[in-house]
């Protein structure tokens, strides 16, 4: 059977694609027999808004090698897909489509409104998954879960009840991230900070009773935030800052409201901090709230749902919005002889992660899980080695998370989501408590299925390190506590993928690349071979367009050599030859010897580099095999030599060479292999034996 002269991927992908899908064998139940033991991978849950970025791209590629390896290595494998329902982020898109028709989720009611998520995510839900089966990624699609459907949805509520039975889910008033424009909740994970030129001013607090310090008789506070002093109940110093011992103790009037606080001593409070002494606000500040708890201090709340002060704030303030309320109050104090000085300033400011809208802090009516049994459980998990992080580095973010880690506010004021299963309660659960449950949720639990006794623990977690404490950590102590083993042994967090400049890719700034149109451009292989390519370390990946297109030459030296291999065969009118013949060593020359030598020496760095997640190191040395060892110089010896052997050899070093670039270019690699004429071929390349070391 002939290779046309060129490799075309769209002539091929698509039709292989469907190939492997009718064979069945993405699905670990209808592999051949000799697949036995079991391999499982869970993807990290797309939104059902999302598409695919080079992120996606990344992992995607990385996880499927990971795949076709084991099950080239005769594992019973499942690499099982599935769709979140993302909870605020759908909400937040099918508001926006609202919007252009001049209405709000109110105007339609909330059964409406979610029949409205329902149509939409019917419509653009799949687009992720079709877009990962364009990279090849060989998911048992039969196996497919929605986090909102039937099964999981009992999973959800059987979490939450158990919980809530232990007494570790509790309703409480306290100060939350919260939303002014989602009107919702938001725990400490879900706030992305944004970097912004501001101010800090210096408030003189006046003492309420006549205290001379150097003829001064208020104490200075520095603030970003000057609009939440209204909210004020003290004011507090470094109980071993000198400067201001001999005022703890003492009172202060606090401007504008002309309330008097105490001044108080808290070693929270870090003494090189504008003057060393700061403001203390409990209700819309977290530290500030724990300071007060510390502390017994009143909690008053001057902002309210809307980003609005409310009744509590000096009539003159009321009813105006957070941004024109600080206006006012810095004038007020400037002009009432208040206003110290005023210093340009650059902080983080807390903003939504969907809406990108301020955030502010308020008290608020939630629903909270108690973490700190459970971080005890995830910590233990990777200190006894139970799970392991690859990169090693990154544990210190998750160490550094969990030892400090608050009670998780799990109750969300939208309507797209699983409703918490309580009598009258209308607030819905945070996408990622359902999210927690996935590594065994998605096989079944908590019914007893096969599914769940044959994949769990699964095997390796392949994530970004931006959702190691959303994710990883709250999968890693959900499955200790639920199963009563860790969900999976590896965790490896690939590397962030960067623009040329080094920055974030960013489709509203024009900084993205979108996979597919590389795949358009250059195929699927050439796609993930430069994407793999660079993934070398623990470092992020400056992407460059040119490892694609050495992918795509690459993909042609593949093609081409394989063409005159079967030429080869064709032009000795040869019939065809056992998939893994007997090769006579006394029969070598040197150039036969030095080719099988390398092929070995190939086959032991792969699996010990794959075993070590090295998939670039990886890449480079396949692609030194193949192009220098193999074509450069022994297809060369070839031509010199002719014998049985050699052609033997030939067909040997090939059908290698396919096996182990499969999980890499699967595409190429399975259209050859169904072109080669040898004996007792499998059905599918990837279903073929993974070489062994012949010395």
């Amino acid at each position: 059977m002939e290779l046309s002269k060129t490799y075309n991927p769209k002539q091929v992908e698509n039709r292989i694609y469907r190939f492997w899908e009718k064979s069945g064998y993405f699905n670990p139940d209808k592999l051949p027999k000799r697949h036995k033991k079991p391999y499982c991978i869970v993807i990290p849950l797309p939104n059902i808004t999302g598409a695919l970025h080079m992120g996606h791209a990344l992992n995607a590629t990385i996880q499927d090698i990971l795949i076709r390896w084991k099950r080239l290595q005769g594992y019973k494998t499942l690499l099982v897909p599935g769709i979140d329902h993302a909870g605020i982020v759908a909400q937040y898109v099918v508001e926006k489509e609202l919007k252009k028709q001049g209405l709000t989720r109110f105007d339609l009611g909330r059964e409406k409104f979610i029949e409205k998520i329902w149509e939409w995510k019917e419509k653009y839900g799949n687009i992720i998954l079709d877009q990962l089966k364009k990279m090849g990624s060989s998911c048992d699609w039969s196996r497919t879960r929605f986090t909102l459907d039937k099964e999981y949805t009992e999973a959800v509520k059987k979490a939450f009840l158990y919980y809530y039975k232990k007494h570790w889910i509790y309703r409480g008033k306290r100060v939350v991230n919260w939303c002014v424009r989602c009107r919702t909740s938001l725990s400490d994970l879900e706030i992305e900070y944004k970097e912004e030129k501001g101010h800090l001013w210096y408030i003189r607090y006046p003492l309420s009773k006549t205290y001379h310090l150097k003829t001064k008789t208020y104490i200075v506070v520095a603030t970003t935030r000057p609009e939440t002093m209204l909210g004020d109940t003290a004011v507090a110093v470094n109980p071993n800052d000198k400067r201001y011992k001999k005022l703890v103790g003492q009172k202060v009037v606090l401007p504008l409201s002309r309330r008097e606080i105490p001044i108080i001593a808290d070693r929270i409070v870090d003494p090189k901090f504008g003057t060393g002494a700061v403001k203390v606000t409990p209700s819309h500040d977290l530290t500030d709230y724990e300071i007060s708890l510390r502390q017994g201090l009143k909690s008053i709340q001057v902002i309210d749902e809307t980003g609005r002060l409310n009744e509590q704030a000096p009539r003159t303030y009321q009813g105006l919005k957070v941004t024109d309320a600080r206006e006012k109050i810095i004038q007020d104090l400037e002009n009432l002889g208040f206003m110290e000085k005023i210093e340009d300033y650059i902080h983080q400011i807390p903003k939504c992660y969907r809406c990108g809208k301020t955030l502010e802090l308020i008290p608020s009516q939630q629903w909270f899980l108690k973490t700190d049994k459970l971080a005890k459980l995830a910590i233990k998990a990777v200190k006894t080695n139970k799970v392991r992080f690859h990169p090693k580095k990154w544990e210190k973010v998750y160490f550094k998370w969990l030892k400090n880690v608050r009670d998780w506010c799990i109750s969300r004021q939208i309507w797209w989501g699983h409703r918490i299963p309580l009598k009258g309660e209308i607030d819905v659960l945070d996408t990622w408590f359902s999210s927690a449950l996935w590594p065994f949720a998605c096989l079944g639990w908590p019914k007893k299925t096969k599914d769940l006794k044959t994949f769990y623990p699964t095997n390796v977690l392949s994530t970004a390190r931006d959702i190691i404490n959303l994710w990883v950590g709250r999968m890693i102590f959900s499955g200790a506590e639920f199963m009563k083993k860790e969900p999976f042994q590896d965790v490896y967090i690939h590397a962030t993928v960067l623009n040329k400049e080094g920055k974030r890719m960013s489709k509203s700034l024009g900084t993205g690349i979108d996979p597919i149109d590389l795949i358009e451009k250059y195929g699927t292989d050439a796609t993930r071979f430069g994407i793999i390519w660079q993934a070398t370390g623990s470092q992020d990946i400056r992407f460059v367009e040119d490892n694609i297109k050495m992918g795509k030459k690459f993909c042609n030296k593949v093609w081409n050599a394989s063409r005159f291999v079967l030429g080869q065969t064709e032009s000795a009118k040869r019939k065809a030859q056992s998939a893994k013949p007997q090769l006579k060593t006394q029969n070598l020359t040197n150039a036969d010897k030095k080719i099988l030598k390398a092929l070995d020496k190939t086959i032991k760095s792969v699996d010990k580099d794959l075993e070590k997640f090295q998939f670039g190191r990886v890449a480079r040395e396949l692609y030194g095999f193949f192009w220098r060892d193999f074509c450069d110089v022994y297809i060369e010896e070839t031509k010199k030599q002719d014998s049985k052997e050699t052609q033997k050899i030939l067909f040997y070093v090939l059908l290698s060479s396919l096996e182990l670039l499969h999980p890499f270019m699967p595409f190429i690699t399975e259209e050859i292999y169904q072109k080669l004429p040898v004996k007792n071929k499998k059905k599918c390349l990837m279903v073929e034996d993974w070489p062994v070391l012949k010395n």
